[in-house]
C-alpha cells in the first residue's frame, strides 16, 4: 500500500491528477459515436459519465449511448452471441505481488515446507497434464491458465541458474529455488508442455507471468513468448491491465508492473506471433477519465500490433479483497456503470471486434442485458473458476451448453460456439438437442456434464 494511504481513506479521498474533466459536450460526443468517427479521450469520457457538467448518471443520456453501442455492435459482428467451451487450470496461488483488489493469491511463505496452513494449491505440471487429458473428453476447446507468481517459478533449467546466482535472490528476484517448498511447480515451459496436449488451444501466461518468466535477466517478453509458444503456448491473455494508468496502480497495485511493462509484454506477445485479449478492472479507486485513458492505451496497442482478438470489460468484484476490507472502497460499480462501460468500450474501440460479457462477474441476468449494449460474447463454460469465487463472486463456475442455449434463446439471438481466436464457428440450433460442444479436439456434441462439476476443482486444491 502506498505511503499515507489507510483504512480511513476512501476512492472520493484520493487525489488524482487525472479527473473527468472535459471541454466537450455530451452532444458532440453522441453524435460523433454515432457517425462512427474515432472518440477522443474527452468524447469517451462525456458518453461514460453521460456529460460531465452534472454528477450522477442521466438516465435518459445513458439509454442513448447504449442505443448507439447496440448499433456499432450489429454493425461490426451482427447479432451472432459467441462462447468458447473451455477450462480453467491455475496452476497455483501463491504469491507475493499483493495487489489490494484480489483475493485469489496467497502469500507464497506459506507453502514452504513446515509453512503456516493456507487454503491455496500448486500442481505439478504431471498433475495440470492429467487435468487436461480428462477434461479433453469433455469437449473443451480450450485451457485457459492465470496463476500466482510463485518464488520457484522460473521460465527453464537456465532461468534457475541465473535466480539463483544473485547474492540475495528472495530480495532481489523474487526467487526461491523449488526445494523450500512442499509442491514443485516445475517451470513454465513444463507448465505449457503438461497442458498443451491433444491439440486444446492454451490461453496463459498474462503480462505479470511473463514478466515473472523474464525477472532477473535481460531476455526480451518477445524472446521469452517465443520460448513459451515453442512449448505450447497458442495465445496469450492481456490480464493484470487493470487500469493502465500508473497514478491508479500504484494505489492498487504497487508491486505490479507499471502500465508500460503491460504494453511491453503484449508487444512482445504479439510479436513472437501470439493472439492476445485486453482487459480493464474498473469500478474501485479509479474514475471515468482513468477508464477511457486505459481505453485509448489498449486502442493505440492495437493500432500499431493489431492482434487483440477480443477486449473484456472485468468488474471489480469487492467482498472479500483487501480494498473492501480495509475500508479502501465501499462496493463495485453500479448496474449504470457496467452498461456504459461495455457500450464505450464498443464505441471507443473501433479497430476492436470483439468485446465479452462475463456472467462470472456479471451474473445471467446483467449478461444477457450487456449483449444489448454492445457486447457479442458470452465467455466461457469454465469448468473450474477460482479467482472470482474467491474474491467473493456468486455466480458460480460452470455454465453447460445447454445453459447458454437456454440464455441466448431468451434474448432472442444466434448462439455460435467459437474457437478461442474466433477463427472457427459453430452455431448451435437450439430446436436440436442435446447440446454439447463441437470445436474441441475430442468433442462430438455430447452434453459436457449435467451438474456443476466441483469435483474437478476439489480434486485440483
Amino acid at each position: 500500500m502506498p505511503s499515507g494511504l489507510d483504512a480511513s481513506d476512501t476512492p472520493s479521498a484520493a487525489t488524482f491528477e487525472h479527473v473527468p474533466e472535459t471541454d466537450q459536450s455530451f452532444e458532440n460526443a453522441l453524435a460523433k459515436a454515432r457517425a462512427g468517427e474515432r472518440l477522443t479521450v474527452d468524447d469517451g469520457v462525456e458518453l461514460l459519465t453521460t456529460g460531465t457538467e452534472a454528477a450522477g448518471i442521466d438516465p435518459r443520456r445513458k439509454e442513448l449511448v447504449l442505443e448507439a453501442a447496440d448499433r456499432r455492435r450489429a454493425d461490426v459482428v451482427g447479432e451472432d452471441v459467441t462462447f468458447v467451451a473451455n477450462l480453467n487450470n491455475n496452476v497455483t496461488t501463491a504469491c507475493n505481488t499483493g495487489c489490494l483488489f484480489c483475493n485469489f493469491k496467497d502469500t507464497a511463505h506459506r507453502f514452504e515446507t513446515g509453512g503456516a496452513d493456507h487454503a491455496g494449491f500448486t500442481k505439478t505440471p504431471a498433475e495440470s497434464r492429467r487435468i487436461v487429458e480428462e477434461t479433453l473428453d469433455l469437449g473443451v476447446s480450450e485451457v485457459c491458465s492465470v496463476s500466482g507468481l510463485h518464488p520457484a517459478f522460473a521460465l527453464d533449467d537456465e532461468h534457475h541458474e541465473i535466480l539463483a546466482s544473485y547474492e540475495r535472490p528472495a530480495q532481489t528476484v523474487n526467487y526461491k529455488p523449488p526445494e523450500r517448498y512442499e509442491v514443485d511447480p516445475g517451470t513454465y515451459l513444463e507448465q505449457m508442455a503438461a497442458m498443451s496436449v491433444g491439440g486444446v488451444h492454451l490461453h496463459s501466461m498474462t503480462p505479470e507471468e511473463a514478466y515473472h518468466a523474464r525477472r532477473g535477466t535481460d531476455w526480451s517478453y518477445e524472446a521469452v513468448y517465443r520460448r513459451l509458444k515453442a512449448a505450447g503456448l497458442d495465445s496469450a491473455p492481456g490480464t493484470a491491465a487493470e487500469i493502465l494508468v500508473d497514478e491508479v496502480r500504484d494505489v492498487i497495485c504497487p508491486g505490479k508492473i507499471d502500465s508500460q511493462g503491460w504494453v511491453d509484454a503484449m508487444e512482445g506477445a504479439m510479436a513472437a506471433g501470439l493472439d492476445v485479449t485486453a482487459t480493464i478492472m474498473y469500478g474501485h479507486v479509479e474514475n471515468e477519465m482513468h477508464r477511457v485513458m486505459h481505453l485509448d492505451v489498449v486502442r493505440d496497442l492495437q493500432d500499431s500490433m493489431g492482434g487483440i482478438r477480443e477486449f473484456v470489460p472485468l468488474s471489480f468484484v469487492h467482498q472479500n479483497t483487501p480494498l473492501y476490507r480495509r475500508g479502501i472502497v465501499d462496493g463495485g460499480a453500479s448496474d449504470a456503470e457496467d452498461e456504459l462501460m461495455i457500450a464505450v468500450s464498443r464505441l471507443f474501440l473501433d479497430n476492436v471486434d470483439n468485446v465479452q460479457s462475463s456472467w462470472v462477474k456479471y451474473g445471467n441476468a446483467k449478461a444477457l442485458k450487456l449483449l444489448n449494449c454492445g457486447a457479442n460474447d458470452l465467455m466461457g463454460t469454465i469448468l473450474s473458476e477460482e479467482i472470482t469465487k474467491r474474491a467473493g463472486g456468486q455466480y458460480g463456475e460452470f455454465r453447460s451448453v445447454a445453459d447458454y442455449v437456454d440464455m441466448v434463446s431468451a434474448i432472442g439471438r444466434p448462439l455460435v460456439e467459437r474457437s478461442t481466436d474466433y477463427r472457427r464457428r459453430h452455431r448451435v440450433d437450439p430446436d436440436a438437442p442435446p447440446f454439447g460442444p463441437r470445436l474441441g479436439p475430442r468433442a462430438d456434441g455430447t452434453p459436457m456434464l449435467s451438474a456443476e462439476p466441483r469435483d474437478l476443482a476439489a480434486a485440483d486444491d
